[in-house]
């Protein structure tokens, strides 16, 4: 599904993106864990080119998006982001944040999208919650919203940029379990987090980041019952 080539990126003279090659395949929950300037999230942010990518070259489902050529709109609208602070609008009610995108873009007509934001929030146990706003809301419940609008897209791909890190202990695991009912139908997603349980349960692929370079990788169970690298290994024994 995707296919990154010699990847870099640098801000001014600090290269936070070092020579990076790695394929996602459909279907894959790839989990990208590291300690903070790792470049994990530059990383994720550049699949979808909300960071243009200093040089190397990115192709999705077939298509290479780096090139300048590219309708990124076109491709941004089968990739669904959820950032670490919710961004939804607050001038509107919780249904208008989901059907906003659907119906502008032309996906769908506001019925349709009326009715598949209904059947998103029934999902998330948040269907009371259509006509309440953003402020209304506790973080928990508006990193689901979050979630749910990005799904109402309907994407092919799944983006997640520490989605639980900005949320009060007792409100991650209500995010975590959407997205563990995402993975278990199988979307394909690439997740930045700190929630070690979730890369070690959800995960098909972790990621070890540090210094702009993937270190490490493997399934979940051998990445944390055996890891290779002293990075990895001292990483690990201070956040397990």
């Amino acid at each position: 599904m995707i296919d990154v080539k010699h990847l870099s990126k640098s801000f001014g003279d600090h290269l936070v993106l070092d020579d990076i090659s790695e394929h996602i395949s459909p279907g894959e929950k790839v989990v990208v864990i590291g300690p903070s300037g790792s470049g994990k999230s530059t990383f994720l942010r550049c699949l979808n080119l909300l960071e243009t990518p200093t040089s190397g070259s990115i192709i999705f489902n077939g298509q290479e998006i780096t090139d300048p050529k590219i309708d990124i709109n076109a491709i941004r609208r089968q990739m669904g982001m959820v950032f670490q602070h919710f961004n939804l609008f607050p001038n509107m009610t919780i249904r208008k944040n989901i059907t906003l995108a659907p119906v502008q873009t032309k996906l769908m007509s506001q019925e349709e999208a009326d009715d598949t934001a209904t059947a998103l929030l029934r999902r998330v146990n948040l269907e009371e919650k259509a006509d309440a706003y953003p402020a209304q809301l506790s973080g928990g419940q508006k990193q689901r919203i979050a979630i749910v609008r990005s799904l109402a897209m309907k994407p092919q791909l799944m983006l997640f940029d520490e989605p639980t890190s900005a949320l009060d202990p007792e409100m991650v695991g209500e995010v975590l379990a959407v997205m563990k009912e995402l993975a278990e139908e199988g979307m394909t997603m690439v997740v930045v987090t700190h929630e070690m349980g979730f890369a070690r349960e959800v995960g098909t692929r972790v990621l070890f980041m540090d210094g702009g370079k993937i270190l490490e990788q493997n399934e979940p169970h051998t990445f944390f019952a055996n890891p290779k690298q002293p990075r990895t290994i001292d990483f690990l024994s201070k956040v397990l």
